[in-house]
């Protein structure tokens, strides 16, 4: 028990010092003061991961076809805000709003969950929000500039590709014609994080003023998710499903679908066609 009291001691003075060393511009902006409303959230989050499947489990999904559409193409436009004011002056604020987002886009898992696609709720997706959101405080806390900008110039500008496409895909199966281009996001995620890495890695071999602490943690983090996004770009894309015919129609061998790391899956508006063709046939689907 004196071991943890000490610990514990330890870990307060260090996180006392490190507020010493915080930028002073950010310390009186909205969740900048203090890290608990932003683990507040992260615990809300992980909560309703255990509690959403539960609820529910014996209830009939949601459609939310209107809110998603409005959802994701709000996620465009506060996107495309970021990367217009990162790459402007006023990059502080930018990132702030930047840290903001990666609190809003925990509602993808809530509109999975809400919409009983549970399958699309994977490590890596939920790896990725619960993970950002909490690691965008500590750079907005400490390093709300320099090269900060970097990364989330370019993850945001991806992010209006990646929101316009599931925007569109919300709009329903006439769309699917105008959206082959859906593999193309995975790629452009992935290199991502080799452009950053590789951007790190100048930094740190140039000498540039920027922490090496943020920069060594930055290589760290976007090497996990090369591997994750490979993985899923492998069981996605690459790997030929094992399947049998059935009345001329592919079925699947009962695995479970792969979850892509931001948001969707690869079937997902496969998925939401043939869903749509069963509520229609029903008349169980429930109302916006």
């Amino acid at each position: 028990m004196e071991v943890v009291t000490h610990l514990v001691n330890d870990t307060v003075e260090f996180y006392k010092w490190s507020l010493t060393i915080a930028d002073k511009r950010v310390q009186h902006w909205p969740m900048m003061s203090s890290p608990f409303p932003t683990l507040a959230i992260s615990c809300l989050y992980l909560i309703f991961l255990w509690a959403g499947p539960k609820y529910m489990q014996d209830r009939q999904p949601y459609t939310l076809r209107k809110t998603l559409i409005v959802y994701n193409f709000s996620m465009v436009v506060l996107n495309f805000y970021i990367a217009k004011e990162v790459s402007a002056i006023v990059i502080a604020s930018a990132l702030w709003w930047y840290y903001i987002s990666k609190g809003v886009e925990f509602l993808d898992t809530v509109f999975f969950i809400l919409r009983k696609k549970f399958n699309q709720v994977s490590f890596l997706h939920v790896y990725h929000h619960c993970t950002m959101f909490i690691l965008w405080w500590i750079g907005i806390k400490w390093v709300p500039g320099g090269q900060s900008f970097f990364g989330a110039t370019i993850n945001s500008s991806i992010h209006v590709l990646m929101y316009g496409y599931y925007g569109l895909a919300a709009l329903g199966p006439q769309m699917q014609k105008y959206l082959w281009w859906k593999k193309y996001l995975t790629i452009i995620q992935m290199i991502q994080f080799h452009v950053t890495i590789g951007h790190a890695g100048h930094s740190l071999y140039t000498g540039c003023p920027f922490p090496c602490w943020m920069q060594w943690a930055l290589i760290g983090y976007a090497v996990t998710f090369i591997i994750l996004f490979a993985n899923f770009y492998y069981h996605a894309y690459r790997r030929k499903p094992a399947f049998s015919r059935k009345g001329g129609k592919p079925i699947t061998n009962g695995s479970s679908v792969v979850a892509n790391g931001h948001s969707k899956v690869e079937e997902e508006e496969e998925d939401d066609e043939e869903d749509n063709g069963k509520r229609q046939k029903k008349g169980r689907a429930k109302r916006e």
